[in-house]
């Protein structure tokens, strides 16, 4: 049997880099998956029928995770499309970086509401389904810059710091009613919000790592399996790193 059969999965921001390789590795193992993104273009169409293809229910839905109305009507959509929702990959994020210097009021506040109030947005909305059903497993993607904090990402490295204290206040206002809540911490992962860096940025980051390569995103799709299934049944609270030893 596979890990995730008869469980349905929603993640968002996932028709492209590490959203798509979760929603990919769902349904190889047997997950119904809805996927949203701010936009349903090619992209999110190819996703449906590669998901689709493997066996499984699949839908895209263009939805603003930052948008707590939004947010509402995801879920509700989801839930009357597929049923039930079992697992959230809460993984819509941008970034705007920049010194604090130069960092504009803009691009603080829109950083923090793509990334941080978009996980109160969408965990508030599924909990009401989770609650009902008495199971679920939430899973927040944060970033090791969100543990250690980095130069020029100010902003971002906020809302990935409080994804933590919120991910590890859901696990104990959830727990009883067996509702798991962890968070992901990528580090270095070859995503197309990567591959704009520069080249000696890339290199540099590289190095510092002690396994000497950037992750893909099906490293952090195997943590995600993980933490979606009932291997992880007494893991609650907990973030994981997946950054090849660049935060230890």
């Amino acid at each position: 049997m596979k890990l995730l059969e008869g469980k349905t999965a929603l993640v968002t921001g996932g028709a492209r880099g590490i959203g798509k390789a979760i929603a990919l590795r769902f349904a190889a193992e047997g997950a119904n998956v809805a996927f949203s993104d701010l936009n349903y273009d090619e992209n999110a169409i190819a996703l449906e029928k590669e998901l689709a293809a493997l066996g499984v229910k699949a839908k895209g839905y263009a939805s603003d995770a930052s948008s707590f109305e939004g947010s509402d009507k995801l879920i509700n959509d989801v839930t009357n499309d597929f049923g039930r929702i079992d697992v959230l990959v809460n993984n819509a994020g941008i970034t705007r970086d920049n010194l604090l210097m130069r960092m504009t009021e803009a691009d603080w506040d829109l950083v923090i509401k793509v990334n941080l109030k978009s996980i109160f947005n969408m965990t508030k909305a599924v909990q009401k389904v989770m609650l009902k059903q008495r199971s679920g497993s939430i899973i927040n993607m944060s970033s090791v810059v969100g543990l250690s904090g980095n130069a020029g990402q100010s902003n971002y490295s906020a809302s990935k710091a409080g994804l933590v204290g919120f991910t590890k206040s859901m696990a104990q206002e959830l727990g009883s009613r067996s509702i798991r809540c962890n968070a992901i911490a990528p580090g270095f992962i070859e995503t197309d919000m990567t591959a704009k860096l520069p080249e000696d940025v890339r290199k540099a980051w590289i190095e510092g790592i002690p396994l000497r390569r950037g992750g893909k995103p099906e490293d952090v799709a195997d943590v995600s399996l993980f933490l979606a299934s009932d291997l992880s049944s007494y893991v609650t609270g907990q973030v994981i790193s997946v950054c090849g030893g660049m935060h230890m």
